[in-house]
């Protein structure tokens, strides 16, 4: 799913007639000073990170003063949260809180339902995980009409709203369920929203997630790549996704694995299909590698699609290796594999990673005439002091054996370090 962060996501809650806290995002302490100034009361700093539990990581702060607004914003933008960095600070106003609630729209894929469903609890706020189940209440929302009023008032009832807040509750969920509807959300989820002292409903917080299938009808959201990511994309990811964008003949594509280009033991990592992909992963982590990236060239693609997702694999800077894993006997037609391989190698090994160990696998249809491909094709550069000398081709008889080709992946990666560093490379 395609996520935003909580400022980009109160931004089309509030385009949506929403009621959200005035403020918005910072990317420095002096630019949180100033729209603290500008709100010109109590503020509360936030982290925009995707990540839950923000509380308690200690990246939300309440201040008083644009001073300590801007004191706070320095201390998170320091900060990171599973790794990712946290380069900007929601500023907005303190709300004057009296309770807080919780409700999200998921999609509902049990074989019964298989539609969007609403979760409201009159019980919201950091802890909703411990919240117990019988004060979550749930309906399921038809996809065609949405959510009805007399639904969501049905709802709210259950969970103890009072008759007289009844219809206002029920307003603000009809109109979040329209707005998750015309966004194509895969997840809106406020936690919380609250009523406030003058008794107004406000969204205090936002997550929400964008179905990747309907992103092409969104060109307004000004998403990148429709794909789930860790993080922000790398030129790596937008470079992968550009490959399946713009050619649909069978899959190939790669992303980031967040890997650390400083350290030893990272693979570049190119399988071939989703059950190979994980048969590779064991391989790797069975000897202690670790991919680098995440790739796949399945579904019978063109020679031309499969040399651009390997040329990116091996592009990656200060890799020990490159593992083609086709642990699986594919029924489509491999030569298109060998001649792209070949090509990539000739290309990169010679100038670029001279000795890099390259652990091919390939099986399966027409697997004799690409393993020959391969073997003719890179015979000059595998000699004892080639570029490629460090290349090793193997077919159906390891197709299962992800020890073997994990442990071969080893000597050879420790061989090819050694080897740089003894050169002071």
């Amino acid at each position: 799913m395609a996520k935003f962060l909580e400022f980009q996501g109160k931004e089309w809650l509030r385009k949506s007639g929403l009621p959200v806290p005035q403020g918005r995002v910072a990317s420095t302490p002096e630019e949180a000073k100033k729209i603290a100034e500008e709100i010109g009361k109590a503020v509360a700093v936030k982290g925009q990170v995707q990540a839950g539990g923000r509380g308690k990581a200690g990246i939300v702060k309440l201040v008083n003063t644009p001073d300590e607004a801007a004191a706070a914003a320095a201390e998170i933008l320091a900060k990171s949260i599973g790794g990712n960095p946290i380069l900007q600070v929601l500023v907005e106003e303190k709300l004057d809180i009296q309770k807080e609630y919780y409700c999200s729209f998921v999609i509902n894929g049990a074989r019964e339902a298989r539609s969007p469903m609403l979760m409201f609890s009159a019980e919201g706020g950091m802890d909703i995980e411990s919240v117990p189940e019988e004060l979550l209440f749930k309906i399921n929302i038809d996809p065609i009409n949405g959510l009805q009023t007399y639904d969501a008032v049905d709802v709210c009832a259950r969970a103890g709203i009072p008759a007289q807040d009844l219809s206002k509750f029920a307003s603000f969920l009809s109109k979040l369920s329209q707005t998750y509807k015309k966004l194509d959300c895969q997840t809106l989820e406020i936690n919380p929203f609250v009523m406030t002292g003058s008794g107004n409903l406000v969204c205090a917080d936002c997550k929400m997630e964008i179905d990747n299938s309907s992103v092409g009808r969104h060109p307004e959201f000004g998403i990148k790549i429709a794909r789930d990511l860790p993080g922000a994309p790398t030129e790596l990811d937008l470079i992968g996704w550009s490959i399946e964008e713009t050619d649909a003949r069978g899959t190939g594509f790669l992303m980031n694995m967040g890997y650390d280009e400083v350290s030893p033991g990272y693979i570049g990592y190119h399988p071939i299909g989703g059950g190979s992909a994980m048969m590779g992963l064991d391989a790797l982590n069975q000897v202690g590698l670790k991919p680098a990236n995440y790739a796949d060239t399945s579904g019978n693609p063109v020679g031309s699609k499969i040399y651009r997702v390997a040329k990116c694999v091996l592009s990656q800077p200060n890799i020990d290796g490159y593992l083609l894993g086709g642990f699986m006997m594919a029924n489509q037609e491999q030569w298109h594999h060998a001649h792209a391989i070949v090509k990539v190698l000739r290309e990169i090994l010679p100038t670029q990673k001279p000795g890099l160990p390259c652990v091919l696998l390939l099986c399966g249809n027409r697997e004799d005439e690409s393993l020959e491909i391969l073997r003719d094709g890179l015979a000059d550069l595998m000699t004892p002091d080639g570029p490629g000398k460090r290349i090793e081709i193997y077919g159906k008889q390891y197709v299962t054996d992800t020890k073997f080709i994990g442990q071969r992946l080893l000597a050879l990666s420790q061989e090819y370090r050694a080897e740089k560093e003894s050169q002071g490379k």
